[in-house]
């Protein structure tokens, strides 16, 4: 009876220490500054941001035809960084939709931010071919398009530092809460074992 009851407290240690883990956490919800986590209200709106910068990109993108440059002297490779940017947009805006459900989710929020540069590296090969084999306009807008999304690219890995943080030190927390109900269940007593009489002849 007595283990069951020790089992229990186990138990209720955990998750009382873990039990917030299914939901935002309080700091995730917090106003901006506090805890050093942006608001979730925050964040969603971030990320819509980001969203609709990627969806101003992609009607810009489409004008991007790296297959008719060839006749103009321009390397095959640049067939292959066109299919690598219009993938890369399709796998961010995919990111981003995710992370804007899930803003407490660290991996989502990675995966959004490594989708991020990902394209912005990819765009920044494609458009000096742009320049050089298609439209300088056109390249100029891409390049403007990028530059305008620089300061929710940095205010995102902003809050993945504080998202970071906040789970780095919520899981210290909950290890201190289990080595605590472990040491309390160490100091228990153990339980008494009935000897059973064994009746005389």
């Amino acid at each position: 009876m007595k283990f069951a009851l020790g089992s229990c407290l186990l138990l209720s240690c955990i998750f009382s220490a873990f039990g917030q883990n299914s939901e935002p956490s309080p700091a995730a919800q917090a106003p901006a500054g506090q805890n050093g986590v942006a608001s979730e209200w925050d964040t969603r709106k971030l990320l819509d941001s980001l969203s609709q910068q990627a969806e101003r990109l992609k009607p810009v993108i489409d004008q991007v035809q790296p297959a008719s440059w060839q006749s103009k002297g321009a390397s095959e490779t640049y067939i292959a960084q066109g299919n690598s940017v219009q993938a890369q947009l399709k796998y961010l805006l995919a990111s981003t939709d995710a992370f804007a459900r899930q803003p407490e989710r660290l991996p989502l929020g990675l995966d959004a931010y490594f989708r991020m540069q990902a394209l912005e590296s990819s765009l920044g090969s494609l458009v000096e071919g742009v320049r050089k084999y298609q439209n300088p306009a056109l390249a100029n807008l891409m390049q403007s398009l990028l530059a305008e999304n620089s300061t929710n690219r940095d205010r995102l890995r902003q809050y993945l530092q504080d998202l970071a943080t906040q789970k780095e030190q919520e899981f210290e927390v909950a290890d201190r809460e289990a080595q605590r109900c472990r040491a309390a269940l160490l100091q228990q007593p153990a339980p008494k074992t009935k000897t059973k009489k064994v009746a005389n002849p």
